[in-house]
């Protein structure tokens, strides 16, 4: 499926590159304001001038951009961005003298990254919301052979302002899944572990001088680069902050979150091979409240409910043949993400269950009293 998919795409892009036209935007298009802006160029709000049609037309420097990655990411997203939340383009691309240029769905509420408040994140019924869109957009893009690679707040669009409706997008790193690319290090929480090794080659080269002499690191593209980047973002939306500066061992955040992470493995294993024998998976849970007195999470992960840190214990593994898969994320939608609404809830089912007590002793008394209504 995956050496299918990539051979359909090469193809697609192959096609399409003998029928790009050459267009003047102002003729066809008129640009009405700066959506977004980044490494890859720009992304503008327009309107077809004879349809009427509003679009987001994205824009790559030719001078900085190859055609091969451009018509890439146009046809992985014409093609295969099917599912409701991911970011389709709509049919039109073309070059100009210093562009190249393709049409999408316009996000027109902007990108994620500008609803969450810093140090405080976004409200856990939104982030259940957007994580469950998210689960499936990212399941729908695996299972046609292809993994995103860059996902984080700023690639994911807003449909509306409530976060109801969300979009993933930017698959300028989207590469099918099996295929062999240059592990890269970048500064970021994102950046899964396993590459952490080109962070030192890198150092090396500039210590030494020998960028030459040293070969690259390469590494197979798998989905469970894009379980560890939804994992970070479900950190980041219920706080507002990162669990770590960048995934090493070097940093502080990490090392104390891998030491716990190790702990909880082992503390389950002998559970599950102990008493916890024979129970389904979904018993997790129960395990990690029962860790927790023993082994409690590092304090970055403070005030999160033992729910969402056995959904963490999933996607954050730092093996990446042990993390599960985005559709994961499912079977944790519901319950409390965060201690307060844990409590919260407790305190709400306690007096349910008070209210529920009096009415069944009020009705016994009430029997009582007209059974000795009858013997009299």
């Amino acid at each position: 499926m995956t050496a299918a998919a990539a051979q359909e795409l090469d193809e697609r892009c192959f096609l399409s590159a003998q029928s790009m036209p050459n267009l003047k935007v102002s003729e066809h298009f008129q640009v009405l304001k700066l959506l977004g802006e980044g490494s890859y160029g720009k992304v503008m709000l327009a309107v077809h001038r004879t349809k009427g049609t509003p679009m987001a037309l994205k824009f790559f420097p030719r001078q900085s951009t190859s055609l091969t990655s451009f018509l890439r990411e146009y046809n992985l997203s014409l093609s295969y961005c099917t599912h409701p939340s991911l970011t389709r383009a709509i049919g039109i691309f073309f070059s100009t003298p210093s562009y190249y240029v393709f049409a999408q769905q316009a996000g027109l509420y902007g990108d994620l990254y500008s609803v969450i408040v810093s140090e405080v994140g976004v409200d856990e019924e939104c982030v259940q919301r957007v994580m469950s869109q998210l689960s499936g957009a990212v399941t729908h893009l695996h299972s046609l052979g292809f993994v995103h690679r860059d996902i984080k707040p700023e690639n994911i669009f807003l449909c509306d302002s409530s976060c109801r409706w969300v979009k993933l997008g930017d698959f300028g790193l989207s590469r099918a899944i099996g295929a062999t690319v240059r592990a890269v290090w970048y500064d970021s929480p994102f950046c899964t572990p396993e590459v952490e090794p080109a962070k030192e080659a890198q150092k090396e080269r500039e210590w030494d001088g020998t960028e030459e002499e040293m070969e690259d690191i390469w590494i197979t593209v798998e989905p469970c680069i894009d379980s560890w980047a939804l994992g970070v973002l479900v950190y980041c939306l219920l706080t507002g902050c990162f669990p770590w500066e960048q995934s090493t061992h070097d940093d502080r955040g990490y090392r104390r979150f891998k030491e716990w992470f190790d702990r909880e493995a082992e503390k389950e294993e002998n559970m599950r091979n102990s008493d916890w024998r024979g129970e389904e998976k979904i018993d997790s849970y129960t395990i990690m409240k029962e860790n927790q007195r023993e082994n409690p999470p590092p304090s970055q992960f403070e005030g999160l409910s033992p729910l969402v840190m056995t959904l963490f214990m999933e996607l954050l593994s730092p093996e990446p043949k042990h993390r599960g898969s985005p559709e994961e994320i499912l079977s944790y939608l519901g319950g409390p993400w965060l201690t307060e609404t844990e409590i919260e809830e407790k305190r709400k089912a306690d007096e349910a269950e008070k209210e529920a007590r009096k009415i069944r002793e009020g009705g016994v008394e009430e029997e009582l009293v007209r059974e000795g209504k009858g013997e009299r």
